[in-house]
């Protein structure tokens, strides 16, 4: 055991794990934040998408000793009220199916987004392509990064 201290959604946070421990465990399991999803449990998926530092990652194959001292951002950290643009064009697209792998979509989406404000749809299946969905929602996903880049019009 060994005492991790990191930034989670804006709060510092120290908590005592292993250094091979899963930052996924550690969000669910120690500070309760259920948004993340475990899916695969190997990084291929993306159900488990998270920011570090404000970059996406697995959060399922990202040991605590490799994100000590980092911020991460959740879906829970996304938006306190649920009004990212992103959260708000999903409800408005309807994108969710089973919505298991959407936090770990949306969180890849805000990554994408915020690294181009307009992205193509080239831009956009680069960057979401690790996110596997297993109802198939992959066009409203699309469309909906598309709106949430324009500022809600469709």
């Amino acid at each position: 055991m060994a005492s991790f201290k990191l930034t989670v959604n804006g709060k510092e946070q120290t908590v005592e794990v292993g250094p091979d421990t899963p930052l996924l465990w550690v969000l669910r399991d120690i500070l309760g934040l259920t948004g993340t999803k475990y899916g695969c449990g190997r990084g291929l998926c993306g159900a488990c998408t998270v920011h570090v530092d404000g970059k996406p990652i697995r959060s399922c194959s990202a040991p605590m000793d490799t994100v000590a001292n980092k911020k991460i951002t959740t879906i829970e950290g996304l938006s306190a009220d649920h009004s990212h643009p992103l959260q708000l064009a999903w409800l408005e697209d309807g994108v969710a199916q089973c919505g298991f792998c959407q936090p770990g979509q949306i969180m890849s989406a805000a990554a994408l987004l915020g690294r181009k404000s307009k992205p193509t749809d080239a831009d956009i299946d680069t960057a979401m392509a690790g996110n596997l969905c297993r109802c198939g929602t992959y066009q409203r996903i699309k469309g909906a990064i598309h709106r949430a880049a324009e500022g809600g019009k469709k």
